[in-house]
Formats: structure tokens, C-alpha cells, sequence
């Protein structure tokens, strides 16, 4: 009989150790909220949000305040605060302004303070889930913001130092600025150079950033560049088979209808 248990304890064991590990989140950009006249949009979200299955954590991806301002900022975390996932904040141009005394620093300091899972993190982190690290990387200017991003030197030398540390894992990249357009828009400033160190990485997965045109889909390189168009818009991103060499990616696009 003890021979049976064991045999049994080392079957569910193997089993455990095979069975898929799965994400789902959401991505939404380009919210701008106003503590003026946001009329309850981003609290139905946070509704609509709470309201599905599944979820794992939520992404803000980018200009997720109308102006740069510290009440703008502080409305729209007490409601994001509402979510009962885990959430996270990327720095869009809408966001900050360091003429309008919101600086990036100022924005990831106010954060830093009010979410636990920031308290240790700049303006550039990682976070891991299911095996699966994830790259949060800033490309904003809070000196004459710009709708097109601007990936500094030191910031690629984080992104492939920290892709060099992780090259046993799958990565996935989160900004709020695309690397590329579909229809050629410039959409950042000069990308050659981030582009050729993400094709020197074969665990780079896929790059999910904001878009300020439209959704799309691109293969580059074998990485899969995900952009997604303004709010109401928003995508539920699945990532099956997280910790195999090829785990399958599935971004659906999503309509928030008030």
C-alpha cells in the first residue's frame, strides 16, 4: 500500500512539473484621465476589468493622464488602486513635463510611494511571472515631450545588459512607444540600434507597446511587435506554454463601451 502512495505522490509530481503555465493580462494605453472631466470612464474600466476571469495584472501602458499634473496623477492611481490584480505604470508623453513640475523622477517617486510593488524600482524594471521575465522600458522625455520615443544610450545598454543576464528565460518587452509602424510613421527615433540588439536575443519574445494610430501585428526578426491603438481600445494578452522555447502568444482586441 505504501509502495502505491509513493508510486502515486511521484505521478502527480511529474505531472505537476509538465502541466502549461499560462498568463493572461491586459494592456490598455492612452487612457488621460482628468480629475475634471474623466465622468467615471476609468472607474467602469476598472469594473469591466475586476469583472473578467482569468486575469493576472494589468498594464498601463503610456499617456495615462490628460495633462502632467499632480491631481491628475493622483485620481488616476486611487482608481487604478480599485483593481483587484496586481498593476503596472509606463510613462507616455502625456504623462510628465518637467516644465509643468511633473518630471519623470517626480512620476515614478509619487509611484514609488503609493504601490508596493514600485517600491523598489526606476524608471526602467523587471518583474517576473511564470517564468517569464518582463521588461519595462521607458522611452519618454519630460523636456519637450514628444509623441515619438526617444530609447537613450544608457537605457539600451540596460535593455541588453538585463538581456544578457536573462538569456535562459523567455522575455517580454513593455513601452509605450513602438519600435516600428506598418505604414512607415515615424514612431521612434532612430530605432536601428534597439531593433539590433533585441535580433540578437533569441529569448526576446515579443514587444507590446502603445500606438498612436492603430492596432497591429508585426513579425521582426522572429519577435512579435504588438501595438495597440488608443482607449477605448484595449487588448487581453495570453501567453500559453510560458516556460517552453516557443510559448504562443494570442493579443485579442477588446472595446470598452461605457
Amino acid at each position: 500500500m505504501k509502495k502505491i502512495i509513493a508510486l502515486f505522490i511521484v505521478y502527480i509530481g511529474l505531472i505537476s512539473g509538465v502541466m502549461a503555465k499560462d498568463i493572461r493580462f491586459v494592456q490598455v494605453t492612452d487612457l488621460k484621465y482628468s480629475n475634471i472631466n474623466d465622468n467615471g470612464t476609468l472607474a467602469e474600466f476598472v469594473k469591466e476589468i475586476n469583472n473578467q476571469e482569468g486575469i493576472n495584472f494589468v498594464v498601463f501602458a503610456g499617456n495615462n493622464i490628460d495633462a502632467p499634473s499632480a491631481k491628475n496623477l493622483e485620481g488616476f492611481i486611487n482608481e487604478a488602486k480599485k483593481l483587484k490584480k496586481p498593476f503596472y505604470v509606463l510613462i507616455g508623453d502625456k504623462d510628465v513635463n518637467k516644465h509643468k513640475n511633473l518630471s519623470k523622477q517626480q512620476y515614478a517617486s509619487y509611484l514609488r510611494k503609493r504601490l508596493w510593488n514600485y517600491r523598489k524600482t526606476d524608471l526602467n524594471y523587471t518583474f517576473e511571472r511564470e517564468g517569464i521575465v518582463f521588461m519595462v522600458v521607458d522611452g519618454s522625455r519630460d523636456i519637450i515631450p514628444s509623441s515619438v520615443g526617444y530609447y537613450k544610450e544608457d537605457v539600451l545598454d540596460w535593455v541588453k545588459t538585463r538581456l544578457d543576464k536573462q538569456s535562459k528565460k523567455n522575455v517580454i518587452i513593455l513601452q509605450h512607444y513602438s519600435l516600428t509602424s506598418p505604414d512607415g510613421r515615424e514612431v521612434t527615433f532612430r530605432p536601428e540600434k534597439y531593433l539590433e540588439i533585441l535580433s540578437s536575443h533569441n529569448n526576446v519574445k515579443a514587444v507590446i507597446s502603445g500606438s498612436k494610430y492603430q492596432n497591429s501585428e508585426q513579425d521582426i526578426n522572429g519577435i512579435n511587435h504588438i501595438s495597440t491603438a488608443p482607449f477605448p481600445t484595449y487588448r487581453v494578452v495570453d501567453i500559453v506554454d510560458c516556460d517552453t522555447e516557443k510559448p504562443t502568444i494570442w493579443a485579442e482586441i477588446r472595446e470598452f463601451k461605457k
